[in-house]
């Protein structure tokens, strides 16, 4: 009987044993295995750190389009490298190459109005005016003919009235065609009337700014380069329909590859501690035996929150940094725009 309450208990303690043996079997070894790179060491007694990130000289520059269309040409790849004007891509402009072919109809139409009037008086014409005048005279020496036969009749009751002043009327008719034909005589001796010539060249002048105007439409859907560096990202192909404005993804990346500089970040709290006269050195990610020297060349006069966090425990959102840059010295390092670099800037002995 003692023995059987025993057995419960017995079988309990066996059962631990085995499960506490068998969750430490179970855990995997993990044996301590070294960095793949050391890490880099300060080289100062008294120094600066701070990330820094590598850019093109001159900083890189995102391109986009100032209107949106769809892309049909695409002239670059990454890296490229363009100078100042070089095609990079074009938008679609078959309707303003339709515009400006109406446009320049209508300019055409402008200048021919306008080397009509410059050529005008045409000797061609005046024969016809000289005739018309003589038309005119005689008519009016036989109309003036008619009314002094009826006027001179002796007995005026044989007369009608209505007569006689129909031929009056006639002869007033006659003399108005008369001078309406030595005017136009005179008006083409005259020459064009100064005010129709402005009138035409200020169309012409119209015309030739809507032609300007289509021509700098079409221009802007081809995206040229500013300034002279190399493609470092390419994201448009033909086909694509680009979106205008700042985009987060830019179409196309370009900037100096020539001359590498580094955007450091350093902590507003440290900030006051980098002077431009300092000494600074950068370490490759991976390669930490390597010092590449840095030589300063501006602060950013904004201090601005820091974007990259390094996941410290003690590291708080809302710092702010300092961003400082550099200019890599050598030409020997295989350096990437891009890549991150540790930097550590001399201190000087500053307190």
């Amino acid at each position: 009987m003692k023995l059987q309450s025993l057995t419960l208990p017995l079988i309990t303690i066996a059962a631990l044993s085995y499960a506490g043996y068998s969750t430490y079997v179970s855990q995997p070894v993990r044996k301590p295995e070294p960095p793949p790179a050391a890490p880099p060491r300060a080289p100062y007694a008294q120094g600066v750190a701070g990330v820094g990130l590598v850019e093109a000289g001159g900083e890189n520059i995102a391109l986009n389009t100032p209107v949106a269309g769809l892309v049909t040409r695409v002239f670059v790849r990454a890296g490229d490298d363009v100078k100042r004007g070089d095609r990079l891509f074009e938008l679609d402009s078959r309707d303003l190459q339709a515009e400006l072919a109406l446009r320049r109809q209508t300019l055409d139409v402008a200048r021919a109005r306008l080397a009509r009037l410059e050529q005008a008086p045409w000797s061609a014409d005046r024969p016809m005016l000289e005739a018309k005048v003589l038309e005119t005279e005689a008519q009016l020496a036989d109309a003036d003919m008619q009314l002094k036969r009826i006027e001179n009749v002796s007995d005026q009751r044989a007369v009608r009235a209505e007569e006689v002043e129909h031929r009056r009327f006639a002869v007033l008719a006659a003399r108005a065609r008369h001078q309406e034909a030595k005017a136009q005589l005179a008006r083409l001796d005259a020459g064009t009337w100064k005010a129709d010539l402005d009138v035409a060249r200020s169309e012409v002048k119209l015309a030739q700014a809507n032609v300007k105007r289509i021509e700098a439409d079409i221009e802007r859907l081809t995206v040229r380069a500013l300034t002279a560096g190399k493609v470092l990202q390419c994201n448009v192909r033909p086909g694509e329909y680009a979106q205008a404005g700042q985009l987060a993804k830019p179409l196309i990346t370009l900037g100096n590859a020539d001359e590498l500089h580094v955007r450091v970040d350093i902590d507003e709290n440290e900030a006051p501690k980098v002077k431009p006269s300092a000494r600074a050195v950068g370490y490759m990610r991976g390669k930490s035996e390597v010092a590449i020297p840095l030589e300063f060349v501006r602060y950013e006069p904004l201090v601005v929150p820091k974007k990259s966090l390094t996941g410290d425990a003690t590291e708080r959102v809302d710092t702010r940094v300092l961003q400082v840059i550099y200019r890599v010295a050598t030409n020997d390092a295989a350096l990437f725009i891009g890549q991150q670099m540790d930097v550590y800037i001399d201190q000087g002995g500053q307190p």
